[in-house]
């Protein structure tokens, strides 16, 4: 039978749900000034862990900044075009990974030595940190917007500046940065258009 005679199923989590993952959220840069409460991060950050990861390592590690004092420490590192909507962003999360995931290893993977492949193995470590930590912060996205936040992902900034700043250890490195709050609906444009199934993927 040919593929195209098909039912497509129904998603089982309903069009609700898939519209606020997915279709009908937007990146934000204008905010509403809510507070996001610390529950609410938390909330978030427990979903977002429950994301898979290589050998269940989770190398995603989060630093929330809200306070003034620490958005004056953060606004430094930002390209000029980022400063103003994290300044007015209730909460901007740091995405960083852990360049020492494989320490907790005993904890996340108790039945199999996942700690040992690691030591001593700076690129394998800086690899499985960044890919990991990356699928981490796309699970953070979405945990967030299930949990009625938006969210404004950007690059945009000096990581050595953030890394220098909030992690002098060198242990955690910073990947990418998400604003988190209630985005302010007048701000948005159109959405741009994505590629189609024919432009991105291939059937082997």
């Amino acid at each position: 039978m040919s593929n195209e005679l098909e039912e497509v199923p129904t998603a089982p989590v309903g069009d609700a749900a898939l519209d606020i993952l997915f279709r009908t959220a937007r990146t934000y840069t204008a905010w509403q000034p809510r507070p996001v409460s610390d529950a609410r991060l938390r909330a978030v950050y427990d979903l977002a862990r429950m994301g898979p990861t290589s050998a269940n390592l989770a190398p995603l590690r989060i630093v929330f900044v809200r306070s003034e004092a620490a958005k004056a420490r953060l606004l430094p590192a930002l390209a000029p075009g980022n400063v103003e909507k994290t300044r007015t962003a209730p909460v901007t999360a740091i995405i960083a990974y852990d360049l020492e995931f494989y320490e907790k290893a005993p904890q996340l993977m108790p039945h199999a030595d996942f700690r040992t492949p690691f030591v001593g193995k700076p690129d394998l470590i800086q690899e499985s940190a960044f890919r990991n930590g990356a699928l981490g912060g796309a699970y953070f996205i979405l945990a967030a917007r299930a949990f009625g936040l938006d969210c404004g992902p950007m690059s945009g900034f000096n990581a050595d500046k953030v890394n220098a700043e909030f992690f002098p250890e060198g242990k955690w490195k910073a990947n990418f940065l998400c604003n988190l709050g209630y985005g302010d609906p007048a701000s948005l444009h159109p959405r741009n258009p994505r590629l189609s199934f024919e432009e991105a993927c291939i059937v082997l």
